[in-house]
């Protein structure tokens, strides 16, 4: 009897373990959301609140925004502009969206 040697393709099981072992890729480090949060108060003309880290609270509508900061219009005229790594809360202004629930109830 004889017997016969069979070596195995090494190009293949490569080939086989890189396919077997690819990882998902991460997910993308920018997803825009923010952009697109900014973008629709803007379009809104929502009044936000803004808290800062130092504990100051703004009031006013978002007028423009960039990479590292916001434009902020403060309801009492005045404007500013305000770094985003000293924001800690942004958030609607519970007042004016009560007034404009109510506005759009009694329009019915």
């Amino acid at each position: 009897m004889i017997r016969k040697l069979i070596k195995p393709n090494l190009r293949e099981i490569k080939q086989r373990s890189n396919r077997e072992n690819k990882r998902k890729p991460p997910p993308p480090y920018k997803t825009h959301a923010e952009n697109y949060y900014y973008i629709k108060q803007m379009n809104n003309r929502t009044q936000l609140v803004l808290e800062l880290v130092s504990g100051e609270i703004l009031k006013g509508l978002l007028d423009w925004y960039d990479e590292k900061c916001l434009k902020v219009k403060k309801l009492d005229g005045g404007t500013l502009i305000v770094f985003k790594s000293q924001i800690k809360y942004i958030y609607k202004n519970p007042d004016f969206a009560e007034a404009k629930h109510e506005e759009s109830a009694e329009g019915k």
